[in-house]
């Protein structure tokens, strides 16, 4: 039960230079293509490198505006034009400006029990898989917790 028997071999990536706006349909086209939502991707360098992580929360959290708390209360403004008017403004920033670059790696001889520890304490949901820098595979928690279930039913 290590790293290697669960990983995803096939997954999709992003470059550091793309715009959140050009990210955001690889986000979409990735889904179309895997058949289910895709939340994050890794982010690799010319050389297939990892470089960081941009997930769908990384996303939400810079586009969040600063006092979106209060916008419910204003009754003389329109938060829907405020907010389409931040999307426009955030769709030319690049990848590598709001990506996650202290990424958590494990190795894939890596087992599944430290690596379920380190998903539960660090709240990740997704592990690149890698040898040196180089990506080999991605695991998912849904990857873990269905290969433990099946441990149980089996």
């Amino acid at each position: 039960m290590i790293a290697r028997d669960v990983m995803q071999t096939n997954f999709h990536t992003l470059e550091p230079h793309l715009t959140i706006g050009e990210a955001v349909n690889r986000f979409k086209n990735a889904s179309q293509a895997e058949k289910k939502m895709v939340f994050g991707m890794m982010v690799v360098d010319g050389q297939d490198q990892l470089v960081g992580i941009l997930s769908m929360f990384d996303i939400l959290l810079f586009v969040q505006p600063k006092h979106a708390h209060i916008w419910s209360e204003m009754d003389d403004m329109d938060p829907g034009y405020l907010f389409d008017e931040l999307l426009d403004r955030v769709k030319e920033v690049q990848v590598a400006d709001i990506m996650t670059t202290e990424v958590v790696t494990i190795a894939p001889d890596n087992h599944l029990i430290s690596i379920a520890d380190i998903m539960i304490k660090q709240h990740i949901r997704r592990l690149p898989v890698t040898e040196g820098r180089e990506v080999i595979g991605i695991v998912y928690v849904s990857d873990v917790f269905y290969h433990l279930l099946n441990k149980f039913t089996s």
